[in-house]
């Protein structure tokens, strides 16, 4: 019998040992909720590097969402938060926000106008922009076979068209209101808004250049592309957003803010997003407005 029993603990001990490196790992670990084009995009670019090597973002599969996700990373590690990322990829939206509001998301990758991010400064945690104001110029999307888009000829004959987005998106919708359309469209999916666009529901929406792409974005049977001429300004600063509630929030942002000021201060955050395509080439475009 305590031959038995001495089997049994030696067993029991054994399963504990083995068990407490994966528990160890498991507390490491940060789960991540990514939209899959995202994180597709992200992978493509990184093609086998760790975010930490990469030094230009002058490349294919590069986009706004990619260059935020690869600078929060840097910024994390930099300012000495070392914990893994576990991705779980789908499409996601503003669930992650009201994950971020619960403590069950550490942050978001995806970084948020100042407008949007302040009314939830009870849950969140706000980091020094990432592209500050004045910096956003974001393409007018639309359906290649789209005319209309095509032939815009300047700021009044934006009367003939409709635009997509949603008051959710504060900077977006209000910029949109000022333009003088045919009507404003809500629609508060964003792969929704694309899709109306493509299908040329909606003539355009506002999304961020991609010139390593030539300003075209393809997916899942949506097809659209920038106009070569025109630009709006999107009047505002983008940040990162921290929970709060989240246990490791505090620290967290406390990496983010450090890196994020150590990379300023290299040139990094500047020099990636004009990579990415937030500096228009101006020999080519122009800013829509008032003639006057």
């Amino acid at each position: 019998m305590g031959s038995t029993k001495n089997r049994f603990f030696c067993a029991l001990l054994m399963s504990v040992c083995l068990l407490a490196p994966l528990n160890l790992a498991a507390k490491d670990l940060v789960q991540m909720f990514i939209r899959d084009d995202v994180y597709a995009d992200y992978l493509r670019f990184l093609n086998g590097r760790t975010v930490m090597e990469v030094d230009s973002f002058s490349s294919d599969y590069i986009r706004r969402d990619v260059v935020d996700m690869i600078l929060v990373q840097k910024a994390l590690i930099l300012g000495g938060f070392n914990k893994s990322f576990e991705y779980q990829v789908g499409n996601v939206n503003f669930r992650n926000t009201k994950l971020l509001e619960q403590g069950k998301l550490l942050l978001s990758f995806d970084s948020y106008w100042l407008a949007d991010a302040q009314p939830l400064q009870h849950a969140l945690f706000i980091s020094d922009p990432v592209i500050r104001q004045g910096e956003y110029y974001a393409g007018l999307y639309h359906s290649p076979d789209n005319t209309k888009v095509t032939a815009l000829s300047g700021f009044d004959a934006l009367k003939e068209l409709s635009a997509v987005s949603t008051p959710r998106w504060r900077t977006d919708w209000d910029t949109l209101q000022k333009l003088p359309l045919k009507s404003h469209v809500i629609e508060h999916e964003w792969i929704a808004q694309a899709r109306m666009v493509s299908m040329q529901w909606v003539d355009f929406m506002l999304m961020p250049l991609m010139p390593d792409k030539k300003n075209e974005y393809i997916l899942e049977g949506i097809h659209l592309i920038a106009h070569p001429k025109w630009v709006v300004l999107l009047d505002g600063s983008r940040h990162f957003v921290v929970s709060k509630r989240h246990p490791d929030g505090e620290r967290a942002f406390a990496a983010l803010q450090i890196g994020l000021a150590k990379l300023r201060a290299l040139g990094q955050i500047k020099r990636a997003y004009e990579q990415a395509g937030f500096a228009p080439d101006w020999s080519k475009m122009q800013v829509l407005k008032p003639a006057h």
